[in-house]
């Protein structure tokens, strides 16, 4: 079931969440998503529309994969080159046109895919009076999947900018859109760019601003 734009409700009292946009992602980085060029000017442009209600999620990995429990440990020996002994730091950095935008955006650091595990964000959404989150960044199927169903867990409305989204996999991209639509269509709104600009007016809700 997908519900038409027109039966979509306004959206207010929101926070754009842009997850993981930096330069590790980007052409020739360790983890290089293809699409990040296809859509870097869509989130550009949420995050400018809104810079006063963004928030960068930023993924740090471990120093080395021996800093790590469990399957992480694994997980960074396969990827050892993204570790901070190996990775020059600035492939850590937001890209430099969403860099731009902080201040007034905020940014967050994660060691996980969730945005929500081992992070600020939680605490930061209920104090700025957060009840929907608007999604874009990478990987669909990755950090933004994970996040995005902590967000449902916690009580939030989810909006997700379906071309403001991207994956280094198309099949895995494509089946997590049929999931959201027949599967969380009550918890979740799929919009696109432009039914965004229509549903969330820029001065509808105040900056931020923190204790």
């Amino acid at each position: 079931m997908t519900k038409s734009i027109e039966t979509v409700e306004p959206i207010s009292q929101a926070a754009h969440l842009c997850i993981d946009m930096q330069r590790i992602f980007c052409t020739g980085g360790v983890w290089e998503t293809p699409w990040i060029s296809r859509v870097g000017p869509a989130i550009t442009e949420v995050a400018s529309r809104y810079r006063d209600r963004t928030i960068f999620t930023r993924f740090i990995p471990p120093h080395r994969a021996e800093d790590c429990n469990g399957r992480w440990r694994r997980y960074y020996h396969r990827w050892e080159a993204a570790t901070q002994q190996h990775l020059p730091p600035e492939q850590l950095d937001l890209v430099p046109e969403l860099a731009r935008l902080t201040p007034p955006a905020l940014v967050i650091d994660k060691p996980v895919y969730s945005a929500f595990k081992q992070s600020s964000l939680a605490a930061m959404l209920n104090q700025l009076g957060v009840g929907t989150v608007v999604f874009t960044g990478a990987e669909t199927d990755v950090c933004v999947l994970a996040t995005v169903l902590d967000a449902v867990d916690l009580g939030y409305r989810v909006a997700l900018v379906e071309d403001a989204l991207c994956s280094s996999s198309d099949p895995g991209h494509d089946a997590l859109m049929t999931m959201y639509r027949t599967r969380f269509h009550e918890q979740i709104d799929l919009v696109s760019v432009s039914d965004l600009f229509g549903l969330w007016e820029p001065g509808r809700d105040i900056p931020f601003r923190l204790a």
